[in-house]
């Protein structure tokens, strides 16, 4: 045995792993309960108390519209001037976003493209900065925003992990730490840095003293992990400390200092060890093995992920508030009267009508103001040009026609339709002719469970209130036919309704397979609940059921596309008793497609006549498939307050079946 004891390995001390927080604040003048008179004192009581905080030395992120910091400039320049000195100081980083707070998923590619660049616009003529991060608006995504976020000049997004994360129960619960990279419709990429939810809400309660400091610490610092870490410490509104938006009634009395605990809050974060960064500098901390991974963000169940919690969907801004359906509407009419040559002018006061803030709690007086100014602008554009038919004169045979009590049947070359009378002429069988139909309808106790043992039908419309019956066009109607100027059958029925007459009219091609629906609503009073039309329910046995997916564009260039094999997608559930629906699909083209690789279904609808979104269903049960899609045109949410009384509204919409390459 040896007398020498053999020298220790020194040890080396271990490494703590790095907690690093990024605040960003949202600012937003176009907030939709502030009125006009209210912005400086929002200047005053939130966003110089901000550049405050940066000037103490807390590195933050901003983030603004280039609308809300042309209104700052006329405001207040002195704000712009100190913003550009901080950015300068390397103490704040601006976040850009767009022109105008628009939501990407419902509006065409070519508009949002025009209002990522515009904003950029703005931001180098009044900050002289070129940002490369941007805040997803209202935190609405969809993988077709990708392309046109890089296109315009982004390098990287901040978006929200939770919403995205619950529909992908696969993802590392350890990735919502480290930046990822998301992936586009197209296959492109974007480096992502994630937002949380309950994070901003903690800085909120500290803010308003209903947690207090060491609360508050305990609870950022209860992130740390064996590694280092990214957090977002906050990601959200700016006019909700010192100030109260006047969105709710619930809504507390300002108390004194709210700024001043946020600045607290987030020294004391340092005092503990978080290292407090700029988001471009959490972009590049927390690399290793969980970062970088290649992420779809949106899935079947929620092809439009957003912020928060399923209330904040796509229907929020759609189809709800005062008249989304209308405002929209106009729109998307603006939106066919301008082009490319267009003045940027059209196209800011385009973009700025688009804004979100005009579609959920904006308030009675800015709500009669943006209505007359939207009416205005369309006024002094030019007419859009109509859409060309793709139809041709008509050199087949003339269709066919049989009826009997209850049914109508018409068979082109290409189409075999049977169309039902005590129903308000829904479609109960659609496809080719001498094959099996592609869509239609199902009998009661054809699905074989109770909670979808009813009659479902196609091209139908139901509309759902609160405590009310449904009121449905499924009623007897005698219609009327007549040819159509290019061969075709036109059918015709005028269905009364509890709420008023729907007048309904079906226009069968000669020459493909489609059929035009006509609809208008003759409603005095749309009230609150859910309106939903175009039923297309699939006829499960005519489609490769492991190969089915739906697609439709949600803002972008290109097609978005999501297999249903697998899945139990249900868009259009209702999310409680004041939230009508939980998803939906932006349809930024007309579109809303199923198909299987060989067989496929289209639902197009003119936007301009009704700026509708769709929605998806699909379930497997006991072995059997139940999908559908349709359309909403209006939905029930906390935003919704009617606009009375209710102009006749029209609705257009066309069915076609096909083969993949052809249909």
């Amino acid at each position: 045995m040896s007398l020498v004891e053999p020298l220790s390995r020194p040890v080396r001390p271990r490494r703590t792993a790095t907690l690093t927080g990024y605040a960003l604040f949202h600012l937003n003048l176009m907030f939709s309960s502030i009125e006009e008179e209210q912005r400086p004192a929002v200047i005053a009581r939130c966003y110089h108390p901000l550049l405050d905080l940066a000037d103490a030395g807390i590195p933050l992120g901003i983030e603004a519209t280039g609308l809300t910091l042309e209104l700052i400039e006329d405001i207040d320049p002195e704000w712009i001037a100190r913003l550009k000195r901080l950015i300068v100081a390397g103490r704040a980083e601006f976040v850009g976003s767009g022109y105008a707070q628009a939501i990407g998923p419902l509006m065409p590619w070519q508009a949002v493209l025009k209002n990522l660049t515009l904003g950029r616009d703005v931001y180098r003529r009044l900050l002289d900065v070129d940002p490369a991060l941007a805040l997803v608006n209202e935190q609405a995504w969809s993988g077709g925003l990708v392309p046109l976020y890089r296109e315009a000049g982004y390098r990287a997004l901040v978006m929200d992990w939770d919403d995205c994360a619950a529909h992908h129960p696969e993802w590392n619960r350890h990735w919502r730490y480290h930046p990822q990279r998301a992936l586009g419709a197209d296959g492109s990429r974007i480096d992502l840095l994630w937002s949380n939810t309950i994070a901003f809400q903690k800085l909120q309660r500290l803010a308003h003293g209903d947690i207090d400091l060491d609360a508050y610490v305990d609870f950022v610092a209860g992130h740390r992990g064996p590694v280092d870490r990214v957090l977002a410490l906050y990601t959200n509104d700016a006019e909700c400390f010192d100030f109260r938006p006047g969105r709710f009634a619930t809504e507390e009395q300002v108390t004194i200092g709210e700024w001043r605990r946020v600045g607290e809050g987030l020294k004391a974060l340092a005092a503990r060890g978080v290292v407090l960064a700029l988001p471009g500098d959490a972009l590049k901390a927390a690399q290793g093995g969980n970062a970088g991974n290649d992420l779809v963000l949106e899935a079947p169940s929620n092809p439009v992920p957003v912020k928060k919690q399923p209330k904040y969907n796509l229907t929020r801004w759609a189809s709800s508030g005062r008249d989304d359906l209308a405002v929209n509407t106009l729109c998307h009419q603006a939106f066919r009267a301008l082009g490319p040559d267009s003045p940027d002018e059209d196209w800011r006061t385009l973009c700025r009508l688009w804004s979100s803030d005009f579609r959920t709690h904006i308030t009675g007086k800015r709500w009669t103001a943006f209505r007359a100014e939207l009416d205005a602008f369309l006024a002094r554009l030019p007419a859009p040009q109509p859409r060309k038919a793709t139809r041709i004169a008509a050199t087949g045979p003339t269709p066919a026609i049989e009826q009997d009590v209850r049914h109508i049947l018409i068979e082109t070359p290409s189409l075999r339709l049977v169309l039902d009378k005590r129903r308000g002429l829904a479609i109960a069988a659609m496809g080719r002719p001498n094959e099996r139909p592609l869509i239609g309808g199902l009998a009661h106790g054809e699905i074989d469970d109770i909670a979808l043992s009813a009659d479902w039908y196609t091209g139908n419309c139901v509309f759902e209130g609160p405590g009310e019956p449904k009121v449905t066009d499924l009623e007897r109607c005698a219609p009327l036919m007549a040819s159509g100027p290019d061969g075709g059958i036109v059918v015709s029925a005028r269905i009364e309704t509890p709420l008023g007459p729907i007048e309904k009219t079906l226009r069968i091609a000669p020459d493909a397979p489609r059929v035009e629906t006509d609809l208008t609503f003759r409603w005095p009073h749309w009230g609150k609940g859910s309106l939903r039309l175009a039923h297309v329910t699939l006829k499960s046995d005519a489609f490769d059921l492991p190969n089915l997916a739906y697609a439709a564009h949600n803002g972008g260039r290109d097609l978005e596309r999501f297999a249903l094999w697998g899945h139990a997608v249900d868009l259009g559930a209702a999310v409680s008793f004041l939230i009508s629906c939980r998803a939906g699909v932006g349809m930024t083209e007309g579109l809303l497609a199923l198909d299987d690789g060989v067989n496929a279904v289209r639902l197009t609808a003119d936007l301009a006549s009704a700026a509708v979104i769709g929605l998806v269903e699909h379930r497997t049960l006991h072995g059997q498939t139940f999908c559908r899609m349709m359309l909403s045109a209006l939905e029930m949410d906390e935003t919704r307050r009617p606009d009375l009384p209710s102009p006749p509204r029209r609705v257009r919409y066309a069915l076609e079946i096909g083969r993949v390459n052809a249909c």
